[in-house]
């Protein structure tokens, strides 16, 4: 309450107070400026906060990725679930136990894309949260080996549901401005997750009890219920709406989600445009899934399909995984040293993920996925080279191959982490955005679950074959990207359906010549030999008028006059000439023409 609002009548504040006439007004001015030098509150749109809580699905798996490989070498739940004769867990149940979650994912994912376009995308993430907190509850009250199977089999259900939809939901709320930097938020609550799941496991990995394997379960499920009960309460996606014909809920929905109107009316503009080229009546999940192979949408589902399914053939999924296991195969002693060194890895993934989060909207899709390439390509090939040659025998060995698995998770965080989902979504229009990225996270889970299941029994046999495995992926992937991959970063639907109309590679070939010109329409090619003819009569050479000429040299006074008329042939090449020009006597016909006469009758013959 200010001091003008108590007092009586027309007192003033100055002539209550009693102020000098030269200080009048001085405590009016001071509290201005009082006003004005306190921090204003920033103002976050709803749109930012809808993407970082739908991002947990993110964290989720994140935290299971970082916490499933720790948890299989505790000590307690090794000697629960251990062979009872040889008292140690398998490579091969290890493997199973790890990578059994992915491929119950990869075959839900592909029916989350469609039902996501049904039921919509924040009803597709809270049915996955629900029975993703189902399966780890059961796996965390597990007795048995077969229960730990079970209940990690129906968590990759959920977490197959939910885990894409999240992407295509923060991609289709986001301006365009900030798309990539809200699509790559995903990622960072995935590498926060991952970071998590390794200190937390590291806390629980001294107690005495179950209890140290069965909290980092337990912990997971109850982060899932949290983000299955708030999802029905955000807003939809204003694009979903506008496809399923709701166009005044989706007008709604963008003031809700605090998106500006100049930025909503530009994303309604690319929706109008995208939705007059498919009108079509929708079909059931079949029909729809056939709409990512036909002739305009192959190009670009194959693509996505191929990044998302070699984004994990890198590696990343075997470092994340068993990063205490390889730690120790490079040389740090005891299990401490190699969960601390795993929790490190993890803060790297994040720092890494933030900073390059900033940038995600300034560096090109193509060239981030090209340069991150060389990065994890080179680093797997370097460490399968020191294992090869057995130089990790020594102790500089040891610590280079330490050194380029934290470089290999720096490369990768920083570049195929954030825009390899992006790319998959960013591609493809409307009708076919989440069967996409659907099919693509299917085939990221396929590819994880093999790298999960081999990478100890390949570790098993050989030290240095999986770093050559994953560098050589790495490499053809790069390959590709340099050759197949546009630029998308801020591009309309409209140039990317240019961009994919001819292949990279094509635009960096010189143009063809005009001897190829039997495969041109016969238009277009008298059009070009029109504008060729335009083009010589402008650039005449000087012809000596004091010289006798035979016939045929004028045929050849520009001398590639032969390969740009190779479409006439020589009967009609003759019989034009001699119906333009009747020339009494073949020597010594140009004496008596002018310049222009000469231009015009040259003309002629050339053509």
């Amino acid at each position: 309450m200010s001091t003008t609002d108590i007092l009586p009548g027309n007192v003033s504040s100055e002539a209550c107070f009693r102020t000098p006439s030269g200080s009048r007004g001085l405590l009016h001015r001071a509290r201005s400026v009082a006003v004005e030098a306190l921090p204003k509150p920033i103002h976050v749109p709803n749109y930012i906060w809808c993407t970082l809580f739908t991002a947990i699905g993110g964290f989720i798996f994140g935290f299971d990725t970082g916490s499933i490989g720790p948890i299989t070498i505790m000590p307690k739940f090794r000697a629960q679930f251990a062979n009872t004769e040889t008292g140690v867990i398998s490579p091969t149940t290890q493997g199973l136990i790890v990578s059994c979650i992915l491929l119950t994912a990869s075959l839900a994912s592909l029916v989350s894309g469609p039902l996501s376009d049904r039921i919509s995308r924040t009803r597709t993430i809270a049915i996955g949260g629900i029975v993703f907190a189902v399966g780890s509850s059961i796996a965390c009250s597990a007795n048995t080996l077969a229960q730990v199977f079970v209940g990690r089999s129906v968590a990759g259900v959920g977490e197959g549901l939910f885990l894409s939809v999240v992407t295509v939901y923060a991609i289709e709320i986001a301006p365009a401005s900030s798309r990539g930097r809200l699509g790559s938020v995903v990622q960072l609550l995935i590498t926060i997750g991952i970071a998590s799941g390794y200190f937390v496991c590291y806390g629980t990995s001294r107690i005495a009890s179950s209890f140290s394997w069965r909290f980092p379960l337990g912990m997971q499920a109850a982060v899932s219920v949290v983000l299955a009960a708030g999802c029905p309460f955000l807003p939809h996606s204003p694009r979903w709406l506008r496809h399923v014909g709701r166009s005044a809920e989706a007008d709604i929905a963008w003031v809700r989600l605090g998106v500006s109107a100049a930025d909503a009316e530009k994303t309604e503009e690319n929706a109008e445009r995208e939705r007059e080229r498919e009108r079509s009546p929708r079909g059931n999940w079949w029909q729809e899934a056939r709409q990512l192979w036909k002739k305009d949408v192959r190009k670009r589902t194959g693509l996505g399909v191929f990044l998302m399914g070699m984004q994990n053939a890198s590696g990343i999924d075997g470092v994340l995984y068993y990063a205490p296991v390889l730690f120790s195969q490079a040389g740090l002693p005891g299990t401490t040293a190699s969960f601390i060194a795993s929790g490190v890895s993890g803060l790297v993934n994040i720092a890494c993920t933030i900073v390059a989060q900033f940038f995600a909207d300034s560096w090109g899709r193509r060239a981030s996925m090209i340069s991150g390439g060389t990065v994890i390509a080179g680093s797997m090939l370097v460490i399968g080279t020191l294992y090869a040659s057995n130089a990790s025998d020594t102790s500089a060995g040891r610590w280079a191959i330490i050194a380029l698995i934290y470089i290999f998770v720096i490369g990768f965080s920083c570049t195929w982490a954030i825009v390899t989902r992006i790319i998959c979504s960013e591609i493809q229009p409307m009708r076919t955005r989440a069967a996409a990225t659907s099919l693509g996270q299917c085939a990221n889970w396929a590819i994880n679950w093999v790298i999960a299941f081999s990478t100890p029994l390949f570790l098993a046999h050989s030290s240095s074959g999986p770093y050559f495995l994953f560098g050589a992926c790495s490499l053809i992937t790069t390959v590709a990207c340099l050759v197949y991959l546009p630029e998308t970063r801020g591009a309309s639907l409209e140039e990317v359906d240019k961009a994919f109309e001819v292949s990279h590679w094509r635009s960096l070939l010189p143009k063809r010549r005009t001897s190829d010109a039997a495969h041109i329409p016969s238009s277009m090619r008298a059009e070009s030999i029109q504008q060729e003819q335009e083009r010589r009569e402008s650039n005449v050479p000087d012809i000596p008028v004091n010289e006798t000429y035979e016939l045929h040299d004028l045929h050849d006074i520009n001398g590639d006059n032969e390969r740009d008329a190779e479409h006439i042939t020589e009967s009609e090449r003759e019989r034009e000439l001699w119906d333009t020009i009747q020339l009494p006597e073949p020597v010594n016909c140009l004496q008596e023409k002018g310049p222009d006469e000469l231009k015009a009758q040259r003309h002629f013959i050339i053509v």
